[in-house]
C-alpha cells in the first residue's frame, strides 16, 4: 500500500489521490513517468519527480520516520506492510485508568520474530531501550491510554515515528467496541487459558502477585500477551479491508486500467 500512497507528496490530498488511482496510477514509478496526469509540466513536474525519488530513497533506506512526518496520523497504517519486521505490537496493564492514579504493571511487546514481556519490579526499566528498535508501534486505544501511561512512567521515552491505533482504524471499518468484543465478532485471536479475564481481573491478579502468588503473575502475563499478540491479525485484516475499499478494481493488474478519469489538479 505504501507505494500506492501519494498523500505524502506536496499538494496531494485524498481527492487527488483517489483520482490518480481511478486513472490507473498506483505506484510512485508510474507517477514519475506520467506527471502530466496531474496537469504538471516544466519545473512543477520536476519538483514532483524529485519528491518521488526522495520517497524511493526513504523506502530503500528504511527511513520510517520520513513517512511518519509526511502522512496524516490516521494514514500511518499504510507504512506497516513495507516494514513488518520493524513493527512492535504493544499492550500494557495498569492498576488504574490514569497515569496519576495508577502504575504500569506488565507490558508486552510483540514483533521482529519475538514476544517479550516486562514486569514492574523485575525488568520494566528495560522497556524504553527495547521499544527503540520498533519505529512502528501498534496498539488498541494506545493513543489515549498506553502511550500517555508510558510517557508518565518513562519521561525519556520518545514517541514512535509511526503509531497505528487499531481502535480508530477498526472503527473506520464499522468495528466499534472493546478489543475482546471485536475479536469475538471477527473470530480472530487466541485466548486459550485466559478466557473471560478482563481488565479488572488484571488489577486483581497483580494485587495477588504482590501478596506472593506466582500463579497470579503467570496468568496476568498470559492475559497481557494475548492482548498484544492478537493485535497482529487484527491489523492484517484491517489493512486488507481498507485496501479493498480504497483501491478501485482494475483490469491492468496493480496499476489498474491505462485509461480512466483524469485526476484533479494537484491540491485536491
Amino acid at each position: 500500500m505504501l507505494r500506492a500512497t501519494f498523500l505524502h507528496l506536496a499538494g496531494i490530498g485524498p481527492a487527488t489521490e483517489a483520482s490518480l488511482w481511478r486513472a490507473g496510477v498506483r505506484d510512485w514509478s508510474e507517477l514519475a513517468r506520467r506527471p502530466e496526469v496531474l496537469g504538471l509540466r516544466g519545473p512543477a513536474a520536476e519538483r514532483l519527480v524529485r519528491e518521488l525519488a526522495a520517497s524511493e530513497r526513504a523506502l530503500a533506506d528504511g527511513d520510517v520516520a520520513w513517512f511518519g512526518r509526511r502522512l496524516p496520523d490516521r494514514e500511518h497504517w499504510r507504512v506497516h506492510s513495507s516494514f513488518r519486521e520493524r513493527t512492535g505490537f504493544l499492550d500494557i496493564e495498569t492498576t488504574g485508568l490514569s497515569p496519576y492514579a495508577g502504575i504500569v504493571t506488565v507490558v508486552t511487546v510483540h514483533g521482529g520474530g519475538a514476544t517479550r514481556t516486562f514486569v514492574a519490579g523485575d525488568n520494566l526499566e528495560e522497556l524504553p531501550a527495547y521499544l527503540g528498535r520498533f519505529p512502528i508501534l501498534v496498539t488498541f486505544n494506545g493513543s489515549r491510554f498506553d502511550v500517555p501511561f508510558l510517557a508518565a512512567c518513562f519521561p525519556q521515552l520518545a514517541p514512535p515515528p509511526v503509531h497505528v491505533d487499531l481502535r480508530f482504524l477498526l472503527y473506520r471499518l464499522g468495528q466499534a467496541g472493546g478489543l475482546k468484543r471485536i475479536e469475538q465478532r471477527l473470530g480472530i485471536g487466541d485466548r486459550t487459558g485466559v478466557e473471560g479475564v478482563s481488565g479488572l481481573d488484571a488489577v486483581r491478579l497483580w494485587q495477588e502477585y504482590r501478596r506472593g502468588s506466582a500463579p497470579a503473575l503467570e496468568r496476568l502475563v498470559r492475559y497481557n500477551r494475548a492482548d498484544t499478540v492478537n493485535l497482529e491479525p487484527l491489523l492484517d485484516l484491517a489493512e486488507t479491508e481498507l485496501v479493498r475499499r480504497l483501491l478501485p478494481p482494475g483490469d491492468g493488474g496493480p496499476g489498474g486500467p491505462a485509461g480512466g478519469p483524469r485526476p484533479e489538479p494537484v491540491g485536491g
